[in-house]
């Protein structure tokens, strides 16, 4: 090999490699990346006692920088002090390197702080790292324009376009780097519209999305017309898909779009409390685009369709006003003073907490039945969210002590059975099997 055609810091190495004094670098070199892994080990195993926001940061950090940098300052100073006895241009082109590396992790770990506020690219970034270190690598070894002169060598055609490897990657750089810039100006839009306490939560959510989609569309279709390809190109091929599209996405379309009309016409909202049928219910946690989830008090929840919200009758117990009415029934025997126990109603239930008292109980003499009449007290809660099985037990339990106190009977089924014996017809057989039954009364 010619080292005459390599470039002028991998031409020093070689030469460098040619002589004895290569392995003192050498040592130096693997010595320093053994040091470096220690030391990030043990940095880290340091930093894991703590548990703030700080001690998070600085992990995160050491796990990013902590091996090349202490790498680097070895090898740098090594270089420094052997350079008076030797060649160390191996120790220079490795010092360049490691901070190199040092200086794409820092700068890649806060870019993605600033711009990705929702981590969506925090897989990805080691591999964004090492693709831009790669490229600063060819960069300081001067094999750069080599190997871009040997992409642009393989091509290919595609209609009337042509294209070839380092169109590509170029064009895939900086579509990544449009995508990163819109969606941090996405996120910047998301938190100005969550400062803005004048709009409703409903429209701050569907303007939020809808300019996030927007400025994404936007910032990837200038890349792609800054790379040079022709939009105009797409227009037909768009125009199939978006037929083929429409017929088979036809209900994903619709759930978007009913997505889109109750996020705008606020007819369901964060927090209400709604049912579709006596087995979905509970409260709306969560609206989105496609689907609204709804968790009961059980815990379990609902995702359901919007497009099921728009078509089918949907009970909002807190449409316009949170509070509900429950109705809690109970029965007396005949002999009671009814005003009395229906005054202990109205007072049992404005005892529970839950209970509000504007508007307050209010009891109901429904019916008179066959063991006793039939009382019922009405009362309102503003907390349906919460669920109203604990405060129905809790307005029972209330009536219950109450009762008790005042000796308040309350009746059970019975059924009284009359035997006619002389002066009467004949007990038949029908008459004794019932009075067995019945156990002779």
């Amino acid at each position: 090999m010619n080292p005459d055609l390599l470039p002028g810091l991998l031409r020093e190495v070689f030469r460098d490699i040619q002589e004895p004094t290569v392995l003192w670098q050498l040592a130096v070199v693997v010595s320093s990346l053994f040091v470096g892994w220690m030391v990030r080990y043990h940095y880290r195993r340091f930093l894991s006692k703590g548990s703030t926001v700080r001690w998070e940061s600085l992990r995160s950090v050491a796990t990013r920088v902590a091996m090349p940098a202490t790498a680097y300052l070895l090898v740098a100073a090594s270089a420094f002090f052997l350079k008076a006895v030797m060649h160390v241009s191996l120790l220079n082109l490795v010092s360049a390197l490691l901070l190199a590396a040092v200086m794409v992790r820092l700068t890649i770990y806060v870019l993605r702080q600033a711009f990705d506020q929702s981590n969506a690219l925090a897989p990805w970034e080691r591999l964004i790292a090492t693709c831009v270190w790669v490229g600063v690598a060819l960069h300081i070894t001067g094999l750069l324009p080599g190997v871009i002169d040997g992409l642009e060598s393989v091509s290919f055609a595609l209609g009337k376009q042509r294209f070839n490897l380092w169109d590509i990657l170029h064009s895939t750089f900086t579509i990544g780097m449009a995508l990163i810039l819109g969606m941090w100006a996405g996120n910047l839009v998301e938190l100005r519209l969550a400062r803005a306490e004048k709009l409703d939560s409903s429209v701050r959510v569907v303007m939020s999305r809808f300019l996030q989609a927007l400025i994404l569309v936007v910032t990837v279709l200038a890349a792609i017309s800054m790379v040079g390809v022709d939009l105009t190109t797409f227009s037909i091929f768009g125009g199939a898909l978006g037929v083929g599209l429409g017929f088979s996405l036809q209900r994903i379309a619709s759930n978007y779009l009913s997505g889109f009309v109750i996020l705008m016409d606020r007819s369901i909202r964060l927090g209400n409390v709604i049912a579709l049928d006596a087995n979905t219910s509970g409260v709306v946690t969560q609206i989105t685009t496609r689907y609204t989830v709804l968790r009961s008090l059980a815990g379990t929840e609902f995702i359901v369709p919007n497009e099921m919200l728009m078509t089918t009758i949907v009970q909002n117990q807190t449409y316009t006003d949170s509070r509900v009415f429950l109705k809690n029934a109970i029965q007396v025997a005949y002999g009671t003073d009814v005003e009395a126990a229906m005054a202990a109603l109205v007072d049992a239930a404005a005892s529970v907490p839950r209970v509000l008292k504007d508007p307050a109980p209010f009891p109901y003499l429904v019916a008179f039945a066959d063991s006793g009449i039939n009382l019922e007290v009405g009362f309102w809660i503003g907390d349906p969210e919460n669920g109203t099985g604990s405060v129905r037990s809790a307005v029972n339990l209330a009536i219950l002590r109450r009762f008790n106190e005042m000796k308040v009977e309350i009746p059970f089924p019975q059924r009284e059975v009359r035997v006619l014996g002389e002066g009467g017809l004949p007990p038949g057989p029908e008459v004794a099997r019932a009075v067995a039954q019945a156990g002779g009364s």
